[in-house]
């Protein structure tokens, strides 16, 4: 699971490099079945409970 370790995305609590982390998320959304490659609901559900995240990180 892909996960915020120290401001940087991170696997099992370890912080990725940016190839590792763009491959990480690549690998997440892909889909076989889409015309274009990802899965448009699982992206945008990642997206919105990051900026869920963010904003309960902001409300602090």
């Amino acid at each position: 699971m892909i996960s915020l370790v120290d401001g940087k995305l991170g696997v099992n609590n370890k912080p990725m490099t940016d190839k590792e982390q763009y491959e990480a998320i690549a690998k997440e959304i892909h889909s076989d079945t889409s015309p274009v490659g990802i899965d448009a609901k699982k992206t945008h559900i990642l997206i919105l409970q990051k900026l869920t995240q963010i904003e309960e990180r902001l409300k602090k």
